[in-house]
């Protein structure tokens, strides 16, 4: 999986029902009816492919749909 920018990862996220993101202590969140998932904050860099896996594990999203909702 390729490294995604913070900015696209919240944008895509917003493709699949998240709102957000909203302040929460060390990390920001967005959220899908009661799931809460927190967005890193990688400070200038991108969120690297197996960070970004195991993300859309926690928000229920394939990786092919993932890829397939550019």
């Amino acid at each position: 999986m390729n490294p995604v920018s913070r900015k696209m990862l919240i944008k895509r996220l917003k493709k699949f029902g998240f709102d957000g993101p909203y302040s929460g202590g060390k990390h920001s969140f967005v959220k899908r009816k009661s799931l809460k998932l927190r967005i890193p904050n990688p400070h200038g860099s991108d969120i690297s492919g197996d960070l970004l896996l195991e993300i859309l594990k926690q928000a229920g999203i394939d990786k092919d749909e993932w890829i397939n909702a550019i």
